[in-house]
């Protein structure tokens, strides 16, 4: 990556400290984001080293600082799972003083996430075309919810997303209605599909030493994740329909009934079907023409759920699972999030981190950065930062050496 001013010197006086250098240390990310895609994507780069300062209206902040219950020590714990490891510094964009400093962070960032409506940040003079003209090397990425042509007014809100992208289309029962996914699905997504195209505008400024304009929303990144259901319409012209928790090209890839509750299997292969089949004790239907192969089976699946379903009533999920498991069969119950947590905890995957308030006494636990690092690196894993924190120190810092190329030696106070 081509450090920008001062970079070298903020990565020197971490390791000064003894504080954790990660890939992304001495970057420097302005977030003027709020709510989950924007501050998702922000703290992906800050879980990676990079130093992040957020910046929030003055008395309110981020929306989901009040979007609870559930609450943690730290405030709503919706804020808590996109908002650790930042600075936050409160700005009134209205006030000319105010924008003042907020183009003196942009000037000193090599990063800046914005999901302001279309245009809202170049009516503050804070744009991507006047601001790259003093930091060309500035990589300045938009969310919406409907990209900056035709959607530039409409409001970019997960669910609504969900509903007019087609997710909710193929999501739910059968006959049933359409359902949401349980959780904001799409923002995400958009979360991470912004963090790879910073990621990628790093690599080519290390070349070009030129930071990008980078533009996305939530229906573009939904529509880019239907994988299959997508190009199912595109390569076909079938249109997808709800099939509950059954696979539209695999049986049986669905939830089936045990006698106290439902087992996920998945059959990829006839192989893993014939298999299955002889678990299950009803080994003779693998050579059903019916459900010899996985065309036949998605073609008769109606004919085939009952059989199984009626196998699987002699025991329980959890005995079926097990038995399953031995055979070398992808399978598994149906848990809770605290389940489901407890699970990767007993896989050695570690799925949590401890956070840490100012002090460095213990606040409590969130779900860790998902890459695990061979040979391990150590990260930052600071508790969400209180509206304003960091309002005076970083104020200060900025109209001290007011000027893009000063060299940056504020320390980091919460790492």
């Amino acid at each position: 990556m081509t450090p920008t001013p001062g970079s070298a010197n903020r990565n020197a006086a971490q390791h000064q400290r003894g504080t954790p250098a990660g890939p992304l240390s001495g970057l420097l990310v302005a977030d003027f984001s709020r709510v989950l895609a924007g501050p998702l994507a922000t703290m992906t780069l800050a879980d990676l080293g990079a130093r992040v300062i957020k910046v929030e209206r003055p008395g309110t902040g981020d929306d989901t600082r009040s979007w609870g219950p559930p609450f943690s020590p730290t405030g709503a714990t919706y804020f808590d799972s996109a908002n650790r490891n930042k600075e936050s510094v409160c700005l009134d964009l209205a006030k000319p003083d105010d924008r003042k400093l907020a183009r003196e962070l942009a000037m000193r960032a090599d990063v800046l996430v914005e999901n302001f409506k279309p245009g809202g940040m170049d009516r503050l003079g804070l744009g991507y075309a006047e601001l790259s003209a003093g930091n060309p090397g500035l990589i300045y990425a938009s969310i919406s919810g409907f990209g900056s042509a035709g959607g530039a007014s409409l409001m970019g809100y997960d669910f609504i997303i969900q509903a007019v992208g087609g997710l909710m289309s193929i999501t739910g029962e059968k006959d049933g209605g359409p359902i949401k996914a349980g959780v904001a699905l799409v923002d995400v997504l958009t979360a991470k599909d912004t963090t790879i195209g910073v990621l990628a505008a790093l690599a080519a400024r290390a070349v070009s030493g030129l930071g990008a304009h980078l533009e996305l929303n939530l229906l573009s990144s939904l529509q880019g994740a239907l994988a299959n259901q997508g190009q199912a319409f595109l390569g076909s012209g079938t249109v997808p329909q709800r099939l509950g928790n059954a696979h539209p090209s695999i049986v049986p890839y669905q939830l089936l009934q045990c006698a106290d509750a439902p087992l996920a299997v998945a059959c990829g292969n006839d192989g893993q079907f014939a298999k299955l089949t002889q678990v299950l004790g009803i080994a003779g239907i693998a050579q059903d023409p019916r459900f010899a192969t996985n065309n036949a089976r998605v073609e008769y699946r109606t004919e085939l759920v009952p059989i199984l379903e009626d196998a699987l009533s002699a025991s329980s999920a959890l005995i079926w699972q097990d038995k399953l498991i031995d055979a070398g069969l992808p399978v598994g119950h149906v848990a809770g999030i605290d389940e489901g947590i407890a699970y990767a905890e007993s896989l050695g995957l570690e799925p949590t981190i401890e956070v840490r308030n100012v002090a460095g006494d213990f606040v409590g636990r969130q779900i860790r950065h998902p890459i695990t690092w061979i040979p391990a690196i150590s990260l930052p894993a600071v508790a969400p930062p209180s509206l304003g924190e960091h309002s005076d120190t970083i104020r200060a810092w900025l109209v001290n050496g007011a000027s893009s190329s000063a060299v940056d030696t504020m320390p980091h106070e919460r790492r």
